[in-house]
């Protein structure tokens, strides 16, 4: 009686292996695919084994979270004779097939999730299909498309003895995933600590308990050095800097209006002494990234390489910002020249002004390429710009309807950045107009006096001899 049990199991065991012959075994799995380039042909493989017969091969690609699922590929084996001579129906044999779908250039949006599903036929009736399925995801890669290097907060003025931050920014777009970017001086890597957050921008200078590292390779200039005890000299016996910012008030200054006399200047003056604030010390630099995803699927990343400006040792140094990608063969890279304004280029139109003519005072250039962008403060020596202004900010100056007064009126222009800044001067020669009688202008150049009185009276006369 006890072996009763152990028989039922037998019978039960072996039932069972009987129908699953009779179903057949279908077994489904996808090749493994390492993460592929935007760009290239990519071929998705699904490899099934099975004693059954082939009834359909259906690829899917999954969207939304799974929710959706597009068709992008099928076989039916009803429709199709491709199979026939693989297998006989009444013959018990393992066969592996393989489907396989081909994308020519895959892109960022391919990335993500795909299936292949197969079906039999189940071999105790036709009417039945065993189904079996395998699935992968297709990571699509891409190269960043832009790098860019900025600098923060800018236009903005040199201080010369206040000690301020200075940011540079690496802009780095289109790549998926978000690539790794760090910076460069002089062609060696930038030792930065890593922030979090964004310095307050109402903060000092940024410190850190790091040891001290003297700057050897950068000895200090004593030409600047001479300049600056001069500098501090001068400052000590009351005298004010000429590249100092003009003061901003709205009132004219009576000691001006006494001397309207030109300001005994040469023509330029680049202001870079060495601050009394500056130490002559290897900065320390504070890294930060920031990352904004893209609607596409890629990331932009941002990195804030921020310190204390020494326009003395930072002057016409190079910055180069490096982007490392799985996608990339060799990094990329972007690179600026921190430089200060030097040798204003002037262009004054139209070159011989008349009486009455708008003249446009431009600076179209320097001798160097500058970074960061300069801010420009024009400034008429003597006396105040035509409108009345005592400055004008920006890179072009316009005088509206010259009158002859303004001949032999010198205008000077202040060009700086945070690295220094420097100073230049342009002449205004104003020439008769013969279309306006001399003593006929006005203030704006415009056209008065009797002259002025006889074209109006010829225009009434007209007037009334059309009316009657």
């Amino acid at each position: 009686m006890r072996a009763a049990p152990s028989l039922r199991g037998c019978v039960c065991l072996l039932l069972a292996a009987i129908l699953d012959r009779a179903r057949g075994y279908l077994t489904v799995s996808i090749e493994p695919l390492p993460p592929v380039v935007a760009g290239d042909a990519v071929t998705l493989k699904c490899n099934f084994k099975t004693d059954g017969r082939m009834r359909e091969i259906v690829w899917y690609r999954v969207t939304d979270g799974g929710t959706i699922k597009q068709k992008i590929f099928t076989f039916d084996a009803m429709f199709s004779t491709n199979f026939s001579h693989m297998e006989n129906y009444r013959r018990r044999e393992d066969l592996v097939y393989q489907s396989t779908v081909r994308l020519p250039e895959v892109r960022i949006s391919d990335n993500g999730p795909y299936e292949c599903h197969v079906g039999i036929y189940d071999r105790a009736t036709r009417e039945k299909v065993v189904l079996a399925s395998g699935n992968i995801f297709l990571n699509v890669m891409a190269p960043p498309t832009s790098i860019e290097v900025v600098a923060a907060d800018t236009p903005a003025p040199f201080s010369r003895y206040q000690a301020r931050n200075f940011t540079l920014v690496c802009i780095v777009s289109g790549g998926k995933p978000a690539p790794t970017v760090y910076f460069k001086r002089d062609g060696e890597p930038v030792d930065a600590v890593p922030l979090s957050e964004p310095p307050a921008a109402s903060s000092g200078p940024l410190q850190d308990s790091r040891p001290f590292r003297s700057l050897l390779h950068r000895d200090q200039d004593d030409t600047k050095m001479q300049r600056s005890l001069s500098l501090l000299d001068a400052e000590s016996r009351g005298g004010r800097p000429s590249t100092e910012r003009p003061s901003r008030s709205l009132t004219p200054d009576p000691s001006s209006a006494i001397q309207p006399t030109a300001e005994n200047i040469p023509e330029t003056v680049v202001s870079r002494e060495f601050p009394h604030w500056v130490h002559g010390s290897e900065p320390v630099y504070f890294l930060r990234h920031s990352h904004s995803p893209g609607g596409d699927g890629t990331v932009e990343v941002r990195a804030l390489l921020t310190w204390t400006l020494n326009p003395q040792t930072d002057n016409e140094a190079l910055f180069s910002c490096e982007v490392k990608h799985p996608a990339l063969s060799m990094p990329m890279q972007a690179e600026v020249t921190l430089v200060a304004p030097k040798g204003p280029k002037i262009m004054m139109t139209p070159s011989r002004a008349r009486v009455g003519d708008t003249v446009r005072i431009l600076v179209h250039g320097f001798q160097h390429e500058v970074f960061p962008e300069p801010m420009f403060t024009w400034t008429r020596v003597g006396s105040r710009l035509l409108d009345g202004s005592a400055e004008f900010d920006g890179r072009e100056l316009v005088l509206e309807r010259v009158p002859a007064e303004l001949n032999g009126s010198m205008y000077r222009c202040m060009a700086q950045n945070p690295l220094g800044s420097t100073d230049t001067h342009t002449r205004l020669i104003v020439f008769e107009n013969p279309n306006i009688p001399r003593g006929t202008e006005d203030s704006n150049g415009s056209a008065s006096g009797p002259a002025g009185v006889r074209l109006t009276l010829v225009l009434a006369l007209t007037v009334v001899l059309e009316l009657t």
